[in-house]
């Protein structure tokens, strides 16, 4: 790190120390200043102080007890150990103490929640941990002692250093000092521009920004640090979050803590405020609507825990209008039930719901389908002290008293059923798609919106990824009749109070649909073209998971069988998922099985790596399944309005893969023409995802983005032919691969690489969404562009580079993109990393014609030796950086050719060798070697000193520092001004020349401040 990237992270460090102490009431004390026991992560003394302030009515022998199980938590795994505490924060910590001869038990508060004045706020900064291995974190804030959040930042100025960087250091911490983080409750990442928070289990993009103060005011795309900082550690709301807003899931044998992301935790505090009123008043909470993919269960479970929490007396009903989402939100909050505070249960009868309801008089936490309030007309209860969360709050949950056409009598809705159950319940709907013009009187039953988060802000957002549309209906040869058919059903789909006679005719043309796409020929052609889309365009995309949906259940199974048989290795690649029947012809029960095979087949979907990659579905999975690395769906049945958008939801989830490829967007592949069902459904969103998502058709929106980007990476590279990349030689692909990054290094062309390296990722990411409308020379062009983009990719970022790892990446990508079966081999094919002192390699250098490219290699190269040397010997690494940045300001200014600085570049190369090689002739280790150079540094003082005289002063002086040193000390000036007495002395033993000794003095410092950092091993 330079000193100006020091200087800027140290300076944006110093400006948050400034906004938590002076703006958010914190106190400020910096870590290397408190002298503490560093194999300790909390700060023991205000701990101490803070749980006998908090709990003045305990006893010292309870205080003594809860502060030994709160400093040695250490039994579990690190999700385990947090976990605890997390509880432990949330409920109190249970303490034991003998009084009158028996043992007593209570609750020790660490932190007051309904107090918040009492807590002690600090923030500190630079605070080391000793565990595994010795790190300093940039700021932790603390809460009672409890160093409940890690801060990790990053220049806004370092190149080099990005938010992606921080995320990899609380990674390595965890691993390092994971003591430290049985009491996290979340993390920070941040370089000013970009300001993250996440937790202990989070992946990178599960990290969210926190893009409002107060609620109402939203920044449009990014926060910025200040209203991330102030938005979430203003004092109460940072105890609000801790104690409402963090809860932990157990699924499928894996820990995952949750975090509320900022539109939830509003939300849920704009739907409590709304609930006092609606329990005193008319019971109509309000509608929720956050669209799908947002977290709309886990907003359940916030708010229902602050119901539990603040209004204790309330039994909660939660309704959904399915079974599988009854078993998929009981499961969810069964998972959270530690967090809920009470294990939730399910009625499985109108009959059972009244008996629970009239056991219990508060309390409680039931589920149910809607379907159990037509059962009967009596009322369940009239309590006023019962809640009603209802899920998926839409059609099914209204409707007045109308004419049952297949009863032949008068008929109530739902929602008029379930308000005569419960008379003086209060009611919540939450949904994930909006209200229609037609459902207004959803209001009568709910209430206004209590809060809007829209698809246009989940997306600014990262929450959740756009959703993109592709018509295949043509490729099916579809006849006349049947597309009447097909627009007759979205009609009947979209039809509002349909007659009697309008149902049994639309149940007709149904079943006459259901033969028309059911054929055997159409079956036939439709399997065909989704087995090429898929194997051409979405195979090797992500994971490679798909959904195809069917019309019918004896349409899935035509499908899946057709597909079996054009790819009989599919068996364990594509599976049906539905619900079965006792009338099912028997030659499928093993093809569909029970339920717990189907759950196993959930499992399966779930897992990335499994081979299971398509799931044929009929309705299940199709609303509150979530696969996040979802990114295909092949529709053959009709839909419209919400049923069609929480369906296309599936693929909307955020996913990176292992590689760090990011899902771009969700892609809906329609068979049955769905599309004018998609811009209905649209019209009752807001407008802004109206002019975003209103027309989602790949041919207008990612071919058009694909179009753009590839004609700005071929301006970048005018000047440069790479036609030979189009040839089936790949001897010729690869000189055209090193040819346009050697085109790209020149100086005079800085500008367009930066411009080429943004602009190609973008290309990549279009290419994703419509490869399928590409021809083969295109997908070849963009091939070229990305094995470009990662040849210099790997050339210019940090780390070190081997040529296996070029070869491999590229060859992959040809084997993806063209189809080729030979892999490119661009450096020779040994296993090794690219090095300054492999004579092999350096013949290489000078045989490239690639001159430029071999001044980026050489200059990498370089940057990373000095970067090395700099942590072992100062002087050397001062000598040769200036060294390096003359030669290069030279090359770039012109003064220079390429073949003068490449010649340099390797001369530097033989000094740094031949440095290192002094080092072992004299004896000394590279430690010794530093001080060395150090104490040589004043000119004439070696030529003073026969050699064996230098080796015994530098060999005493690292053995004198090496015995002295404590952690933190080149932070303490105490601790400084004892060392530097020390240098003094021994240079003064070994009559070290007087005009020589200051110079010496700080030039051996300065080498300790860096061998200090090294040593620590701190970022």
């Amino acid at each position: 790190m330079s000193d100006q990237d020091k200087f800027t992270e140290d300076a944006y460090e110093q400006t948050l120390i400034a906004l938590f102490r002076d703006e958010l009431g914190y106190k400020y004390e910096c870590g290397y200043e408190v002298e503490r026991n560093y194999k300790e992560p909390f700060y023991r003394a205000d701990l101490e102080a803070s749980m006998r302030l908090l709990n003045p009515d305990l006893p010292a022998a309870a205080l003594d007890d809860g502060i030994k199980k709160l400093t040695t938590i250490n039994e579990g795994t690190l999700e385990q150990n947090n976990e605890k505490f997390t509880k432990w924060m949330q409920d109190g910590l249970e303490v034991s103490y003998q009084q009158d001869g028996e043992e007593r038990t209570v609750l020790m508060q660490l932190i007051s929640f309904e107090q918040p004045e009492r807590n002690f706020f600090k923030v500190v900064n630079q605070w080391t941990i000793e565990e595994y291995k010795k790190k300093r974190c940039d700021m932790v804030v603390m809460v009672n002692g409890l160093p409940l959040v890690v801060v990790e930042l990053k220049s806004a100025t370092a190149e080099d250093a990005t938010i992606d960087d921080a995320y990899k250091q609380i990674k390595n911490y965890q691993q390092s000092i994971p003591s430290l983080f049985s009491y996290n409750a979340f993390n920070v990442i941040s370089d000013m521009s970009e300001t993250r928070a996440g937790t202990i289990t989070a992946k990178q993009e599960r990290y969210m920004e926190w893009k409002t103060v107060d609620g109402e005011n939203v920044s449009t795309l990014m926060a910025d640090y200040r209203t991330f900082f102030i938005g979430m550690f203003q004092q109460e709301r940072l105890l609000d979050i801790l104690n409402n807003y963090i809860c932990f899931e157990h699924k499928d044998g894996k820990t995952s803590k949750i975090l509320a992301a900022y539109h939830q935790y509003f939300a849920v505090g704009k739907a409590m405020a709304r609930t006092k009123t609606a329990v005193e008043g008319n019971g109509k909470i309000g509608v929720f609507w956050h669209t799908q993919g947002s977290g709309k269960s886990f907003s359940m479970v916030f708010y229902a825990h602050q119901l539990v929490q603040r209004l204790p007396e309330v039994t909660i009903v939660v309704v959904t209008d399915r079974k599988d989402l009854d078993d998929q939100l009981f499961g969810q909050f069964s998972r959270c039930m530690d967090f809920l505070r009470q294990e939730p249960i399910k009625a499985t009868s109108r009959q059972e719901l009244g008996e629970i309801l009239r056991d219990r008089k508060s309390g409680g936490l039931i589920f149910t389908t809607i379907q159990k309030f037509e059962e009967g007309d009596t009322a369940l209860s009239t309590r006023r002290n019962i809640i009603v969360m209802t899920d998926e709050a839409h059609r099914s949950q209204y409707g007045d008293e109308h004419w049952d056409a297949q009863s032949q009598t008068m008929k109530k809705g739902f929602s008029q059923k379930m308000r005569e159950a419960l008379p003086n319940a209060s009611f919540i709907g939450f949904t994930g798609t909006p209200i229609s013009e037609r459902d207004r009187d959803t209001e009568e039953v709910f209430g206004s919106y209590i809060d809007v988060y829209d698809m246009s802000q989940a997306v600014d957002d990262g929450a959740t990824r756009p959703i993109y549309y592709e018509s295949r209906v043509v490729n099916l040869n579809l006849d006349e009749k049947t597309m009447k058919l097909l627009d007759e059903e979205f009609d009947r789909l979209s039809d509002d109070g349909a007659t009697d006679e309008q149902i049994k005719r639309a149940k007709q043309e149904h079943s006459r649909l259901e033969v028309l796409l059911g054929e055997d020929a159409t079956i036939d052609t439709l399997v065909r073209d989704i087995i090429d889309h898929y194997e051409q365009n979405r195979a090797q995309l992500l994971t490679g998971k798909a959904m195809v949906v069917a019309l019918t259940r004896e349409i899935a199974i035509k499908i899946y069988r057709k597909m079996l048989e054009l790819r009989p290795s599919w068996t364990e690649k594509v599976k049906v998922v539905m619900s079965g029947s006792n009338q099912d012809p028997d030659d499928w029960q093993k093809i569909i099985g029970n339920e717990a095979y189907k759950k196993e087949l959930a499992a399966k979907f779930k897992k990335d790596d499994d081979p299971m990659k398509i799931a044929i579905v009929r309705d299940m999975w199709l609303t509150g399944f979530d696969v996040p690395s979802l990114a295909t769906m092949y529709v053959y049945k009709p839909m419209s309005g919400h049923n069609l958008m929480q369906a296309i939801a599936r693929v909307n989830r955020v996913f990176e893969a292992n590689d760090g490829e990011k899902k771009e967007g969700g892609l809906i592949v329609d068979y049955v023409g769905i599309a004018q069902a998609l811009k209905a459904a649209m019209k009752q969103y807001t407008n802004r995802d109206q002019r975003r998502f209103g027309d989602p058709d790949i041919t207008k929106t990612a071919l058009q983005k694909w179009k753009e980007e590839i004609e700005i990476c071929r301006d970048m590279l005018h000047g440069f032919s790479y036609t030979a990349f189009f040839e089936p030689d790949n001897t010729k692909r690869a000189l055209a691969i090193t040819g346009g990054a050697n085109f790209l290094s020149s100086p005079a062309k800085d500008q367009a690489k930066k411009n080429f390296m943004e602009h190609s990722a973008m290309l990549h990411n279009a290419t994703t969404l419509c490869r399928s409308l590409l021809s083969e020379k295109q997908k070849a062009e963009v091939c070229y562009m990305d094995a470009l983009r990662v040849m210099m990719l790997k050339l210019s970022q940090k780390g070190k580079v081997s040529r296996h790892e070029i070869n491999e990446r590229i060859g992959e990508l040809l084997r993806q993109s063209v189809k080729t079966d030979g892999v490119i081999n661009l450096f020779g094919d040994r296993k090794v990393e690219f090095s300054l002192f492999d004579e092999a390699f350096i013949q290489e250098i000078k045989n490239m014609k690639e001159r430029n490219l071999a001044v980026e290699l050489l200059t990498k190269l370089m940057k990373e030796k000095i970067k090395q040397q700099q942590k072992t010997n100062v002087i050397q690494s001062d000598l040769f950086s200036d060294m390096l940045n003359k030669s290069l300001s030279n090359y770039l200014k012109g003064l220079l050719t390429n073949e003068e600085v490449i010649s340099e570049l390797l001369k530097m190369a033989q000094q740094i060798k031949h440095s290192e090689e002094e080092g072992d002739k004299l004896g000394l280790t590279p430690e010794e070697k530093a001080f060395y150079d150090a104490l040589s540094t004043p000119e004439g003082v070696r030529q003073a000193y026969s050699d064996e005289e230098f080796v015994a002063l530098t060999k005493e002086l690292t053995e004198v520092l090496h015995r002295n040193r404590t952690i933190d000390w080149n932070r303490k000036e105490s601790a400084r001004a004892k060392m530097r007495v020390m240098v003094k002395r021994l240079l003064k033993k070994y009559k070290y020349p007087p005009e020589g000794a200051q110079a010496a003095l700080e030039t051996v410092m300065r080498q300790c401040d860096h061998w200090a950092d090294e040593d620590e091993n701190v970022a």
